[in-house]
């Protein structure tokens, strides 16, 4: 199974693509600074419509919006992951949600793990060189092995 994972951003959104334990693709989606939103979100759209044509996912799974300080900024964020999961929805993905929190447990073992713990754990799982960078597409290619993770889960399960 091909997995796009996100890790959403107005200025900064993370994608990755893997197959089983294989990065595919990873990198950031960037838009200028002081650009008007809906430009932004315009470039975010028409990027991530180009990643998933070409690298051809059959499924999305996508960062859960978490904030606790700046309003502002998360609501702009939500806009982000709103045209990330309208993006997906008319490429026919499926959609996997999961939260910052299931995120870390999964990778780290600890719902409460910081990023560069992250970030190793995503370059031991891969076997990287290096950490991937920039931290968002690290995050990306982290919320896509967790999709892994679940959707082997799910398979192994005999009802």
């Amino acid at each position: 199974m091909r997995i796009l994972g996100i890790d959403p951003g107005t200025g900064i959104c993370g994608f990755a693509v893997i197959e089983d334990k294989t990065p595919l693709d990873y990198g950031v989606i960037s838009t200028p600074p002081h650009t008007p939103l809906p430009d932004r979100l315009e470039d975010i759209y028409n990027s991530l419509h180009e990643i998933i044509k070409a690298d051809r996912p059959d499924v999305m799974a996508i960062e859960k919006l978490f904030f606790k300080q700046n309003i502002t900024t998360g609501i702009s964020v939500a806009e982000a992951r709103g045209v990330c999961m309208l993006v997906a929805k008319q490429c026919n993905l499926p959609i996997f949600e999961y939260s910052p929190n299931q995120i870390k447990k999964a990778i780290c073992g600890y719902g409460q793990a910081h990023k560069p713990q992250i970030q190793e754990m995503v370059r031991v799982h891969f076997n990287l060189k290096e950490v991937p960078k920039p931290d968002d597409a690290a995050d990306a290619l982290a919320v896509a092995i967790v999709h892994s993770f679940v959707a082997k889960t799910a398979t192994n399960v005999s009802l």
